[in-house]
């Protein structure tokens, strides 16, 4: 059931059921997420089970502050420190050495743990109150609310749409971000990216006064996280990006004889066929970044079978937009 999240009723009905270990959605600035008391592992299963995510596959932990995060970690790095106080709340998760009483099923058995601030004032608001309840939820384990590696949701509607009416869902409006956070690996001694959001490279570094190294720069495999598999963020449908010629070129081959199918594109392109259901991408990253899952299911609900996308600039503000993109073709 979809109840307003703004509600302090409706937060505390919700605090009772994490605590009963049943599963609660709710929204960040990124997408929802589906919650469960990050420290109990029957409620840690319930989010495998129901999204039918492999359980070796780990969590993201939500907090409350940056002092939540000693609850957690063994060891926050000087740069892991700046890039808190730089970025939180908001879309950058930190992947840090785990206490080893704390959360290991949430973190998929690994020695570390992500962990991430969300700014949504109803994931705050959630947040607060499980911190101050009796006893106290730590920290919220929330991967996205939808089937592993479909599309990530960004309203309350989706969510239903997964889960149905049983599952207590939080809304609080459309996520003004729209793609998941970024991930940064403060395991090393030196940050990693792991995975792109909608904070550029040069922001992180600037924050935590490092360069960012790669996973292909690394010697040994950095830990697993949550949406950094090859395939991921996938519709339905059949998902291929090419630039803005070849798809022309195509839909021009296609002529009248398309199938029912999408297009996605900044360029404003031609077609002969009426079963084309054509959006414009928006010049903006940002925006893309917040319409991109949404727009996605949309054309999932129009029953197409091919989605066309324009490939996005090759530039630092639209890394998180191409790196969903990639996942969601490669599918």
């Amino acid at each position: 059931m979809i109840l307003d999240g703004t509600s302090a009723a409706v937060v505390a009905q919700a605090v009772q059921a994490l605590a009963s270990a049943e599963l609660v959605a709710f929204p960040t600035e990124t997408v929802y997420g589906l919650g469960a008391d990050a420290c109990n592992e029957a409620a840690v299963a319930k989010i495998f089970a129901a999204k039918g995510r492999p359980g070796d596959h780990p969590l993201i932990v939500h907090v409350a502050d940056a002092s939540a995060v000693a609850g957690f970690a063994s060891q926050v790095p000087d740069f892991a420190q700046r890039l808190m106080q730089a970025f939180w709340p908001g879309p950058l998760t930190l992947i840090l050495p785990r206490r080893h009483d704390r959360a290991a099923a949430a973190a998929g058995g690994q020695d570390s743990i992500g962990l991430r601030c969300p700014a949504h004032p109803v994931a705050h608001a959630l947040l607060l109150a499980c911190a101050r309840a009796e006893p106290p939820i730590a920290g919220l384990a929330a991967p996205s609310a939808n089937k592993f590696g479909r599309v990530s949701p960004t309203t309350a509607e989706h969510v239903r749409s997964e889960f149905g009416d049983q599952l207590l869902v939080l809304d609080g409006g459309p996520c003004r971000v729209g793609i998941e956070s970024a991930i940064v690996d403060c395991t090393r001694g030196a940050p990693v990216l792991l995975r792109p959001g909608v904070l550029t490279r040069d922001q992180v570094e600037a924050a935590c006064g490092q360069s960012l190294r790669l996973p292909q720069d690394l010697a040994q495999p950095a830990p697993r996280a949550s949406g950094t598999l090859v395939s991921h963020y996938a519709p339905r449908a059949r998902v291929r990006l090419m630039d803005a010629d070849a798809l022309q070129a195509a839909l021009d081959v296609l002529g009248t004889d398309a199938p029912a199918m999408a297009v996605y594109s900044r360029a404003i392109l031609l077609t002969r066929s009426d079963k084309v259901l054509r959006r414009r991408m928006p010049d903006d990253a940002a925006e893309t970044a917040r319409q991109l899952f949404a727009v996605l299911r949309e054309f999932d609900d129009q029953g197409v079978r091919l989605i066309w996308v324009e490939m996005p600039p090759d530039e630092p503000d639209w890394a998180g937009v191409r790196d969903r993109l990639h996942r969601a073709s490669a599918a």
